[in-house]
């Protein structure tokens, strides 16, 4: 299978702890891209499937470890932009933007 390319970016408001945050993200596999404000790179050898799915944990985990007031996101894989997802704190995950 080939790999996929992955472009994550996050819109956050209100992040307590940056650090924690991508401090965890990296240690999933993410790619913090130098010079800009929440945006990840990384590859993924599995399904586009599977990927969106880890994607949204990651993060999802990534936020939960700290405090914010609200995050949206935006990724591509292969250059394939997918929907947009907000962070819903009722939830307590990432729901797509209708």
């Amino acid at each position: 299978m080939e790999n996929i390319e992955l472009l994550v970016i996050l819109e956050v408001s209100g992040l307590k702890d940056k650090e924690v945050f991508e401090k965890h993200v990296v240690k999933e596999g993410f790619i913090k891209v130098p010079d800009e404000e929440f945006v990840y790179t990384g590859t993924s050898t599995t399904t586009t499937f599977a990927t969106k799915a880890y994607i949204l944990e990651i993060f999802k985990k990534g936020l939960q470890k700290t405090e914010f007031d609200s995050c949206n996101m935006v990724f591509l894989l292969n250059e394939t932009p997918y929907p947009a997802y907000t962070y819903d704190k009722m939830t307590n995950d990432f729901e797509e933007v209708k």
